[in-house]
């Protein structure tokens, strides 16, 4: 998505409408039609700017995800505490979902589907190296002192990876909360419970 105070391009403006239909009807039941009709154009003009929906919902997932990434990379190589860093990850990721609420909701619909086609691999690959990173800080924690010595940490890594990221049904970008107001929230409510003593 364009940067503010960027000019946007028409490739820009069709990917943000992809992204919208892709995230409100599902990738599977938005068609190249649906999205032209849209865009106030032909079907056949919107193969001037992309090859097939797949190559723009393929666009839109990675493109988020690398920014992503960066942030998460950061993160893990900063010189904060295991907690800190587990705190700053989930600010990162209520971020995205602000910034990126489109990619969010199409990855938690349709990432199994589209991850049984070999262009969508790298989908499979970053869910794995997200769970390493998540589990890691927790066990870091734990083995810090920061966090509870009883945790599973495999358990809590799926409590708080579900917990985060299906806030995209409810979450809306402009809404009463801001996107760090809730991870405050979340962060209390969720590491209140299993800190140590």
């Amino acid at each position: 998505m364009p940067r503010e105070g960027t000019a946007v391009t028409r490739r820009e403006e069709l990917l943000a409408i992809a992204a919208r239909l892709f995230a409100e009807r599902g990738f599977k039941n938005t068609t190249v039609r649906d999205i032209a009709d849209a865009a106030g154009i032909l079907s056949g003009s919107l193969y001037h700017h992309f090859d097939s929906k797949e190559a723009m919902v393929d666009e839109l997932l990675d493109s988020f995800q690398q920014e992503l990434w960066v942030r998460y990379d950061a993160i893990a190589a900063s010189d904060r505490t295991p907690r800190q860093k587990l705190e700053d990850v989930v600010r990162a990721s209520f971020d995205a979902i602000d910034q990126h609420h489109s990619e969010v909701a199409i990855f938690q619909t349709d990432a199994a589907y589209l991850g049984t086609f070999d262009r969508f691999a790298y989908l499979e690959e970053r869910n794995v190296r997200f769970r390493t990173l998540w589990t890691g800080l927790l066990a870091e924690g734990v083995a810090s002192g920061e966090l509870r010595s009883d945790l599973d940490v495999e358990l809590v890594y799926r409590f708080l990876r579900d917990t985060v990221w299906v806030a995209v049904r409810w979450y809306r970008p402009g809404g009463d909360l801001t996107p760090g107001q809730v991870a405050d929230q979340y962060l209390h409510i969720l590491l209140e419970g299993i800190r140590h003593g």
